[in-house]
């Protein structure tokens, strides 16, 4: 009995699936993707912190949005570069590890989600309310907004993993690149109905109410935007509005084709490079999106670029 406890504790995890001629690629790719994430994000997180200029409530608030694409990716593609040279039959990790590693992968998602409905609202202060803008949108209000976005997502994803961790486990293999809540139940034996319910439910609800607030402070900013003739001010508007939503988009389409294809046993293997693909995809494209588009940020990383090619020469 002991020897079988200690198996069910070491997990086999499948990893990312690549044949051994395409590993060295696989792995350079997602190494220069992790770095590339963490620089621009990082490197984003610096810029605001270091710019007494960009110390707006905007600003502050990608901080936050950096930070978690930042840890989102580093929760999972370590581990897939770790294993990556392994065949699947030697990739092992431990349940607590296991448990770990999901819990921090769903709250990266849940996350992403509380974040962006704070930013929308603000948005919808600086556009709809610019006069009481400063009285709203302050300091403390800023860091009330931040750590009420990232407790509400970790209790939620918390009680997630909490109903997966107490099921007993009657299998050890993780048919899944890296461990999730699904990957965690899975391994019981027992009715998993709860675990399926609140899953669903809490992944579904937390993209309806991210939907909703967006769309309510879209709607409310557009018909600002066209009962007003200023057209600088619209386009002012327009230019932070543009990177907000192009983030929201990319995050909602790739949390419901995950969802979506759940649905289908038969694209498994899609739905697992979908899986990855959340955890790397927004993360790289999020603070290239932020820095780009937003006009004071775009000018500083050129000031800086600019004093950089100033003393090389």
């Amino acid at each position: 009995m002991k020897n079988k406890t200690v198996d069910l504790d070491l997990l086999q995890l499948e990893g990312l699936k690549v044949s051994p001629e395409s590993s060295v690629a696989a792995f350079v790719l997602l190494l220069l993707i992790y770095v590339f994430i963490m620089v621009s994000n990082v490197g984003l997180v610096v810029l605001i912190s270091m710019e007494r200029s960009l110390h707006e409530p905007m600003y502050l608030l990608f901080c936050n949005m950096s930070v978690n694409d930042a840890f989102g990716a580093s929760t999972v593609i370590p581990r897939l570069l770790a294993d990556v040279f392994l065949p699947s039959s030697q990739r092992y990790i431990r349940y607590a590890d296991c448990a770990v590693q999901a819990f921090c992968a769903h709250f990266h998602g849940g996350t992403s989600h509380t974040v962006l409905m704070i930013m929308a609202f603000d948005r919808y202060n600086a556009i709809c309310r610019p006069l009481r803008y400063a009285a709203i949108m302050t300091r403390r209000t800023v860091v009330l907004l931040s750590t009420l976005a990232w407790v509400v997502s970790f209790v939620v994803i918390l009680v997630m993993v909490s109903l997966s961790v107490r099921l007993s486990r009657c299998r050890r293999i993780i048919n899944h690149p890296y461990c999730d809540n699904a990957s965690l139940f899975k391994l019981s034996c027992e009715n998993v109905f709860i675990n399926h319910l609140y899953g669903l439910s809490t992944a579904m609800g937390m993209m309806a109410l991210s939907l909703g607030v967006v769309l309510l402070t879209y709607l409310r900013i557009a018909v600002v935007c066209l009962s007003r003739k200023n057209q600088a001010l619209n386009r002012r508007a327009l230019q932070t509005c543009v990177s907000h939503l192009a983030v929201y988009i990319i995050l909602l389409l790739s949390g419901f084709i995950i969802i979506l294809l759940h649905r289908f046993p038969q694209l498994s293997e899609e739905r697992k490079l979908a899986s990855i693909l959340f955890h790397v995809v927004p993360p790289a494209l999020n603070a290239v999106i932020y820095g780009l588009q937003i006009k004071a940020i775009r000018e500083k990383i050129l000031i800086i670029f600019n004093r950089k090619l100033v003393h090389t020469e």
